[in-house]
């Protein structure tokens, strides 16, 4: 696939090689991944929607794994940043440094050399992104929502495909700080990764000790699949994929519930409703259709929304969980009939 010959219609022919192209690069991933389908999936969804993902579950689940494997199986430049408590915003974007080469080993203060930081890659790893603080946190703000970083009053654009994929461990932990709600609304999908099954659980110990010492991540067995150019082709292919204005008014209605809904005291903005449409563009491709149904908004509509609303206060002191209350509220809007 070819960024240059990508398609400004869809055929066949280009919907079936796209759905091949994401079945083998789901495939790779499930070589180091065990179990986990629905994860991955929308994980390659979140790729191909030029969307970002937040990964949470608790220590050792798979979250880093996931994300190494997903960079392995991709030919994309890539950056890994852990982030801790004294970790600072110019750590991850960059900062001007005085160049005294170019000064003549003068001290001239407008010789400034730019020197740019890990995010500037084609797929960034924030591993453990909650805990920094808010202000390190706000860092990827402008880099999430307009692809640039503007470093001492200069705007320095990112290459694409550029992807944030930011594992989290769950605010109960200790020495978590809580991500601001804007910067939240920037990443497309909330992914959450549970416990193994029994049998996964037998086959990671399997893996993860068979032949291999110490602690390193069984990444061996993964094979690059996808070129920087075969990614931007498939988001191109997304885009044209064909959405029915009855499924843009379903994702629309099921944001807007959010916002009346009880047990929530806060609802999705506007910002929702078209992360659930690029995603459904997405789903569909990875399906192979060149058209969405609103099973593929309503399939996606957790990982969409589930960072995007807010419990109020008598749901928390009930125990009631977010997912929850979003399930019944799936239930209650009418989908449309195609």
């Amino acid at each position: 696939m070819d960024e240059r010959a990508a398609p400004t219609s869809l055929n066949p022919a280009d919907i079936q090689r796209a759905a091949e192209v994401l079945a083998a690069l789901r495939d790779e991933v499930g070589k180091a991944v065990v179990g986990q389908r629905a994860v991955i999936d929308q994980t390659l969804i979140a790729l191909v929607a030029s969307g970002h993902v937040l990964i949470e579950g608790v220590p050792g689940v798979g979250k880093t794994l996931l994300a190494r494997a997903l960079a392995k199986a991709l030919t994309l430049e890539c950056n890994r940043v852990q982030f801790t408590p004294d970790l600072m915003p110019s750590d991850i974007t960059g900062h001007s440094v005085l160049d005294t080469a170019a000064a003549g080993g003068a001290l001239d203060l407008n010789a400034m050399r730019v020197h740019r930081g890990p995010v500037f890659t084609n797929l960034l790893l924030a591993d453990e992104i909650n805990r920094a603080p808010a202000k390190t946190q706000s860092a990827l703000l402008e880099v999430m929502q307009e692809y640039q970083v503007t470093i001492e009053g200069q705007t320095l654009p990112l290459d694409k495909p550029f992807m944030v994929l930011a594992t989290q461990n769950p605010l109960e932990t200790e020495g978590t700080y809580p991500l601001p709600e804007a910067q939240l609304d920037r990443f497309l999908f909330k992914i959450e990764v549970d416990y193994p099954s029994l049998a996964e659980e037998a086959a990671i110990v399997q893996r993860s000790t068979l032949q291999q010492a110490g602690d390193q991540l069984p990444l061996a067995g993964v094979s690059p699949r996808l070129e920087r150019r075969s990614v931007l082709s498939l988001q191109k292919m997304a885009a044209f994929v064909r959405v029915d204005e009855r499924v843009v008014d379903y994702a629309v209605r099921i944001t807007r519930a959010t916002r009346a809904w009880n047990g929530l005291a806060n609802g999705a903005g506007s910002r929702a409703a078209i992360a659930l449409v690029r995603a459904a563009r997405a789903a569909a491709l990875l399906n192979a259709r060149d058209f969405v149904t609103p099973d593929d908004v309503k399939q996606h509509a957790l990982p969409a929304l589930r960072h995007r609303v807010l419990l109020a206060p008598d749901a928390q002191l009930e125990g009631r969980r977010i997912d929850e209350l979003l399930a019944a509220l799936l239930d209650s809007v009418e989908a449309p009939r195609l």
